[in-house]
């Protein structure tokens, strides 16, 4: 009898903690700028297809592909016309089901993005809302609001769009009117959805079961602390102090509010309906572990991404409070923590560790701005940050374009920019372009073989040409390299199964734990510290044998 990889997923279903999920190490794919079959400078899904072989060697789970669904690509596909087929510019739906396939033969799940929070107002429903009247089930389907003033005139609320500027914008009616206005939490081209809404609500199961039924392990969820609003819409001013979240989010009117818990609900039983343990994970910008934590009940998300550990400083205390905290708070709703270091919103790990002025998330870093990092010492810092967070036991995350150390791209001319952050500030926030240039695949070809033409949606900088893939492959030393190890081991050990002891003895300044057999141990400091006996089997840097030096990490098989 055939083995069929749906018979792996229906036998692995039925091992209730042995989800592949808890332990998987995922890959982001920026389609945009993964690769590039057609040679129009955008990555389409042939292009991934085309590097299957190449994600196989480096040793991933799975994949997880951002928005590749119809767009007018206001916001780079975070803003969705059709959430059922394919946009032309990334391909069509027979080369998404010649991926998968692709995939699946590799042993390589695969996990789409999923936008509810708003659509794009090229979507057939937004252009219906714009046509129809005040009050009608076409509007309800959006968050419509006439304005305040004597006439109107004043927006419903004073909600500022998280992308700059305010959240509504007013519409003008059929009869060449002024008339009421609808609500974005992000730019104008993108409505938010009203989720009180049953006719929302079921169309987003159907657009469950329509990707489910094609054959994908799993969505990540966007903006998944959003679609439900507080009642009654009130004024709300964000703390300055209060970080990406602009405060607690019992106090912050359209994040964390209790309802959208249903929703999850409704969505976890759309996927218990498949064989296969389908996830959902969720893009959850919290202010607490603990709050993030009752994302991924039982009933709700299988996953959350660890925001908190991305957004923590290369500090040995803070490292160690915040694994102690996930490990805790997760584990106690029989979830598995994430791990995350990079994404398409935030500045490159391989910059961002090494930056001296702080950096609020999403404002990206440019050639004006403070605390500009040093190249050297932030991909050192980032080679023993990914080493440190691959030895933790739980899912990781990684960014495409991390295994070859790519830093944040600063000097982007500003002619070249397209995050409607950049515009919608007035050039004040430099926005996510910066992690979002296309990746150098070879060192001698047009746009270092993204294609073969030498078009790119985002210029390339030149001293990517020594960081290209075929430039690192064959290099023991390379970033590359390193990664491929990482990963080789911890299957090998299946680390992402297994538990942390701490280990005592190393300093203030070193993190340093047990998992299984392997002993990690990342210096943080400015000194080099002793080693213990032990065979090493990898490191982020050289190491004498003897002594660990600063933004280093080391695994030790036990002795």
């Amino acid at each position: 009898m055939t083995f069929t990889q749906e018979d792996a997923r229906t036998e692995l279903a039925s091992a209730p903690g042995a989800e592949w999920w808890r332990t998987a190490v995922i890959y982001q794919i920026y389609p945009r700028s993964f690769a590039d079959a057609s040679g129009d400078g955008l990555g389409d899904l042939p292009g991934v297809t085309a590097h299957l072989d190449d994600l196989q060697t480096l040793g991933v789970d799975a994949i997880w592909l951002s928005p590749f669904q119809t767009s007018p690509q206001k916001d780079a596909g975070y803003d969705v016309a059709d959430y059922r087929d394919v946009d032309p510019i990334f391909g069509t739906l027979a080369d998404f089901d010649t991926m998968l396939a692709g995939a699946h033969e590799r042993g390589i799940r695969v996990i789409v993005d999923l936008v509810p929070n708003h659509s794009s107002d090229q979507h057939e429903w937004f252009q219906q809302a714009l046509k129809a009247a005040p009050g009608s089930p076409e509007r309800a389907r959006y968050i419509f609001r006439d304005g305040k003033g004597a006439n109107g005139e004043l927006p419903p609320n004073n909600w500022e769009s998280v992308f700059g500027g305010g959240m509504w914008t007013r519409v003008t009616e059929a009869d060449g009117t002024p008339g009421q206005w609808y609500l974005h939490i992000f730019d104008e081209s993108q409505p938010d959805f009203d989720w009180t809404n049953p006719e929302v609500r079921a169309e987003f199961r159907d657009v469950l079961r329509f990707w489910l039924d094609r054959g994908v392990d799993g969505f990540r969820v966007d903006v998944a602390h959003g679609l439900i609003k507080a009642d009654g819409l009130p004024d709300f001013t964000p703390d300055p102090e209060g970080g990406s979240m602009g405060g607690d989010t019992a106090e912050v009117p359209y994040w964390g509010q209790a309802g959208v818990h249903e929703v999850w609900r409704e969505w976890h039983e759309v996927l218990a309906a498949y064989d296969g343990d389908r996830a959902l994970c969720a893009e959850a910008w919290l202010p607490t572990v603990e709050q993030t934590a009752l994302w991924v009940r039982p009933d709700e998300m299988h996953q959350a991404f660890n925001f908190h550990y991305l957004e923590t400083k290369w500090d040995a205390a803070a490292l160690r409070a915040v694994i102690t905290e996930s490990l805790a708070q997760y584990g106690a709703v029989g979830a598995p923590s994430t791990w995350v270091l990079s994404n398409h919103d935030v500045v490159r790990h391989a910059s961002r560790l090494a930056l001296t002025a702080e950096n609020p998330q999403g404002a990206g870093i440019g050639p004006k701005s403070p605390g500009q990092p040093d190249p050297v010492k932030g991909l050192r810092r980032a080679r023993a940050a990914t080493s440190l967070m691959l030895a933790l036991p739980g899912s990781s995350y990684l960014y495409q374009g991390e295994e070859l150390g790519l830093p944040e791209v600063i000097d982007l001319p500003d002619d070249a920019r397209q995050d409607p952050t950049w515009f919608r500030t007035n050039g004040e926030r430099y926005g996510r372009d910066g992690c979002r240039v296309p990746l150098p695949w070879t060192a001698d070809a047009p746009a270092y073989g993204f294609n073969t033409t030498g078009a790119s949606w985002l210029p390339q900088p030149a001293e990517w040409a020594e960081l290209a893939h075929d430039a690192q492959v064959d290099d023991p030393s390379s970033t590359l390299s390193l990664y491929q190890a990482l990963l080789a081991e911890r299957r090998e050990r299946n680390l992402g199964a297994g538990g942390l002891e701490w280990l005592d003895g190393y300093g203030d300044d070193v993190v340093a734990f047990r998992n299984g057999t392997l002993t990690v141990i990342a210096n943080l400091g400015d000194a080099a510290v002793a080693l213990p006996a032990g065979e090493v089997l990898v490191a982020s840097g050289p190491v004498d044998g003897h002594s660990l030096p600063t933004d280093t990490t080391v695994w030790i098989a036990a002795a």
